[in-house]
């Protein structure tokens, strides 16, 4: 499992404008629709599947990282996407900060091991603090996704 697996590229969003955790999820969303990942006619199926998640506990697990994830249906592949916001936006973190780095993963409730998979690998390199800041001190969308080969690279070797 790699970012270039996961990452929708075309749908990076570098300075997230929403200033609310559901703000945040329906600009992440709609990112993944202007990219083509997802079509428009699931946006309020998958807004409502990820605001349930959120319910149940904030996947804003501390440092900054919040890894929004949810199934559904009609998703029949992983999908992800990467949005930063500069500023940093209140969303129910374990620690109580702002989140400022924001990984979206979207699944099937058929690929559950891969769901997991997808996880285990976000959270793991996100929680190296070299790595994050680096991303939150990107100057844009490519160099995020420069970032983001050069980690996959290090976890290939």
């Amino acid at each position: 499992m790699f970012f270039r697996d996961l990452i929708t590229l075309p749908a990076i969003i570098d300075n997230l404008t929403s200033t609310s955790k559901n703000e945040v999820l329906a600009e992440m969303v709609d990112g993944l629709i202007a990219a083509g990942e997802i079509p428009e006619d699931i946006r309020q199926g998958i807004l409502t599947a990820l605001i349930e998640r959120e319910a149940i506990t904030s996947t804003g697990v501390g440092n900054g990282i919040a890894i929004p994830h949810a199934k559904h249906p009609a998703i029949k592949k992983m999908i992800g996407m990467l949005a930063r916001s500069r500023e940093g936006v209140e969303f129910g973190s374990i620690d109580g900060k702002p989140v400022h780095l924001f990984v979206m993963l979207l699944s099937s409730q058929e690929l559950i091991q891969q769901h997991l998979q997808s996880l285990a690998y976000v959270a793991k390199n996100l929680n190296k603090e070299i790595f994050r800041s680096f991303l939150i001190n990107a100057r844009d969308a490519k160099e995020i996704s420069e970032l983001l080969d050069e980690a996959d690279g290090k976890a290939g070797n």
